[in-house]
C-alpha cells in the first residue's frame, strides 16, 4: 500500500521497543516489543496462516465472498472474529484478514512482552503504556504523511487500521485516499475501514460517511481523508509530523 513502506514505519517506532520485521509467505509485519521475538512471531504467523488457509480449502466463498458469511461455531477464533466483523459492517471477511493476522500475532507476542505493536499493511495492533501517533498515508493528498492521529494511552490493545481507495491491491469500490479507524479489535478496526472506504467517492461523502461509520459498535475514531479535505471523530486528534 505504500511506496516507502519502510519509511512510513519510522513514525511508529516506540522508544525503548525493539523493532523487528517478519515475513511469512504474502504475509510481512513490522513488529515492536521489549525484545527480539522472531523465531516466536514467525511461528504465530505460520499458525494463524495455516488456520485461515485449511478453512479456505474447506469454504472457497470465505475468500470470495464480497459480503458477510454466516459464522462457523466451530472454527479457530481468527475465523470467527473475521467473520464477526464482516458481518457487523457488511463486507467480506477477507477484508479483515490482514488486521486479524496483526492482532492475533499480536495477542501471542503479549505473553512474552508487556508492549507489541504489530504493523500490517497500515492495519495496527498495539498495546502501549504511551500515547502514540499514528501516520497516515493517503496518496497524492496534501495531508499524507504530514498530518498524524494522537491516541492517548489504553489499558487495553486497541487497533487503528486504514483502508485506500486510490492505493494499494485490495479491492474497494471508493475513492477515498484513506480511511483509518481505531477500534479495541483489529479484525473490526480493519472490516470497518474498507467498509467506509466503499462509501466514499468524493469529498461530499466524507460526512455522510462518518455518520455511518458512528452507527457501528464499538468504533472508538474515524479519519477520512479525500484530495484536501479531512474528516474526524472519535476518541483522537489531529497532530502535524514534523
Amino acid at each position: 500500500m505504500f511506496k516507502d513502506r519502510h519509511a512510513y514505519r519510522r513514525y511508529h517506532d516506540k522508544p525503548g521497543l525493539v523493532s523487528f520485521e517478519i515475513t511469512v509467505k504474502e504475509t510481512n509485519l513490522n513488529i515492536q516489543a521489549q525484545t527480539d521475538l522472531t523465531d516466536q512471531a514467525i511461528k504465530s504467523a505460520l499458525k494463524y496462516r495455516h488456520y485461515i488457509e485449511t478453512h479456505i480449502l474447506k469454504y472457497p466463498e470465505f475468500s470470495t465472498s464480497l459480503s458477510s458469511l454466516p459464522s462457523f461455531a466451530l472454527a479457530p477464533g481468527i475465523i470467527i472474529d473475521m467473520t464477526e466483523a464482516a458481518m457487523q459492517t457488511n463486507v467480506g471477511p477477507m477484508a479483515a484478514v490482514a488486521g486479524a493476522m496483526a492482532e492475533y500475532v499480536g495477542k501471542d507476542l503479549l505473553e512474552l512482552s508487556d508492549e507489541v505493536v504489530v504493523e500490517n499493511g497500515g492495519d495496527i495492533f498495539i498495546r502501549s503504556n504511551t500515547q502514540t501517533v499514528f501516520s497516515i498515508y493517503a496518496g497524492d493528498s496534501p495531508l499524507s504523511m504530514t498530518t498524524g492521529i494522537l491516541v492517548e494511552p489504553q489499558n487495553t490493545p486497541f487497533a487503528m487500521c486504514t483502508s485506500s481507495g486510490t492505493l494499494g491491491h485490495s479491492k474497494s469500490f471508493g475513492a477515498a485516499d484513506a480511511v483509518s479507524v481505531l477500534a479495541p479489535s483489529c479484525c473490526l478496526a480493519d472490516a470497518a475501514a474498507t467498509a467506509l472506504c466503499n462509501r466514499v467517492k468524493t469529498e461530499e461523502d466524507i460526512e455522510k460517511t462518518i455518520h455511518l461509520g458512528k452507527q457501528i459498535q464499538n468504533i472508538q475514531g474515524i479519519v477520512i481523508i479525500k484530495g484536501k479535505q479531512i474528516g474526524l471523530w472519535g476518541d483522537l486528534k489531529l497532530v502535524r509530523l514534523t
